[in-house]
């Protein structure tokens, strides 16, 4: 069970990274701080979510012993 919870908090976690990275302004000339803010909490929730689905694959590997 824990190993499908894992694996769908990473995928939402992944998505929502995604989508503040592609809200985030990315034309020199107006992007402000917090577009540069947005664009690395999203890259920062990416990366967790990966973390998350990585998980989820070792607790499906060692059949949720850990």
């Amino acid at each position: 069970m824990g190993e499908m919870v894992d694996k769908i908090k990473g995928n939402v976690n992944e998505v929502v990274g995604k989508a503040k990275q592609a809200m985030a302004d990315k034309d020199p000339a107006t992007r402000t701080a917090q577009d540069d803010r947005l664009e690395a909490q999203g890259a920062s929730q990416e990366a967790k979510g990966k973390g998350q689905q990585f998980m989820g694959k070792v607790k499906g590997a060692l059949g949720d012993d850990i």
